[in-house]
């Protein structure tokens, strides 16, 4: 299990928003509702894979 996955559970528990690259896209701000076991990450924008993401940021900013 990688850091950034570590953070990524981290911040769906303490509900913080995150920002992140997806596929040459960069999305900000979005709500991390759900981490499963397939690395699925589903929000409130949709549906990631987690291998897909780039530059995860935890944002302070709390939903």
């Amino acid at each position: 299990m990688n850091i950034e996955f570590r953070f990524l559970q981290k911040a769906i528990i303490d509900k913080n928003y995150i920002s992140f690259n997806y596929e040459n896209k960069s999305l900000k701000k979005i709500k991390p509702l759900k981490l499963n076991i397939d690395n699925k990450l589903y929000s409130d924008k949709g549906i990631f894979e987690f291998e897909r993401i780039r530059n995860l940021q935890i944002l302070k900013d709390k939903f």
